[in-house]
């Protein structure tokens, strides 16, 4: 009988989040999954960790005997005590999201969702990250299709070490299908909403806007356009710029050594 690879389920919309648990309904049949997810909501935390207050670790009840606890920290948290203290062996791939809200374009960097996988991928575990592009009201329903033999895919053809996948899902009435991409150049920019408090000083709320960059038609965010589904490989594992330094190592370094003399 074939063995059901173990999946670490992760998020950052936190543990009750619909979200997830339309993650969890794609996969539950095809592996053993173990989801620790944060007890609230911590989108845009991006790779935090809690580090001044301590975290708690609480069993929570699920459905069909999978066995879920929530932490009291972020994505990276979970993703952290699940492998050091929950899990007795470590997962053959985590799984974060379903997000509500895109992680296409450089908003990567921001993601809590995404940070769940990168803390994974620097442990040498593969990871795929999960967002819908709609914030107000994701149907995630029509996503469940591509989840799971996508999971399967990435099991029989596993990621290079340090590699993880990005996948955002098109707000869009129907998929087209599901295309390897670039990650885009676009990104959320703040866009402050200013308020005055009633005892007479202002505060604000950060809001943001789209801000828009010329895209790769290979790019996620062109494809997300065009109504097909994104997966970006982001390596992480590697973050030199290695044309510079090798281009100017040299020069720098002899520069500074004169400087020194």
């Amino acid at each position: 009988m074939h063995k059901k690879p173990k999946i670490l389920v992760t998020n950052d919309d936190g543990i009750m989040a619909p979200g997830l648990k339309h993650l969890w309904e794609a996969l539950v049949d095809v592996a053993d999954l173990y989801i620790v997810a944060p007890a609230t909501e911590k989108s845009g935390v991006g790779l935090a960790i809690t580090i001044r207050d301590p975290i708690q670790v609480q069993p929570v009840e699920w459905e069909k005997g999978t066995k879920a606890w929530k932490v009291t920290g972020t994505p990276a948290d979970c993703v952290r005590m699940g492998m050091s203290v929950i899990l007795d062996s470590p997962p053959d791939l985590i799984v974060s999201g379903i997000n509500r809200g895109s992680n296409s374009g450089r908003n990567v960097l921001y993601s809590g969702t995404i940070g769940g996988v990168i803390e994974g991928a620097l442990r040498n575990v593969p990871g795929i990250a999960f967002s819908c592009v709609d914030f107000m009201n994701p149907d995630y329903k029509k996503t469940l299709h591509l989840i799971a033999p996508l999971v399967k895919h990435m099991i029989d053809h596993p990621l290079p070490k340090g590699t993880l996948l990005n996948v955002n899902f098109p707000d869009t009435e129907e998929i087209l299908g599901l295309k390897m991409a670039r990650q885009g150049r676009g990104f959320w920019i703040e866009d402050p909403d200013a308020r005055v408090h009633p005892e007479g000083h202002s505060y604000y709320w950060l809001g943001g806007k789209w801000h828009e960059h010329e895209e790769d038609e290979e790019s996620d965010v062109h494809l997300l356009r065009q109504g097909f589904a994104a997966a970006v490989p982001i390596h992480i594992s590697e973050l030199t710029d290695l044309a510079h330094f090798h281009e100017r190592k040299e020069r720098f370094n002899n520069h500074f050594s004169r400087e020194r003399t």
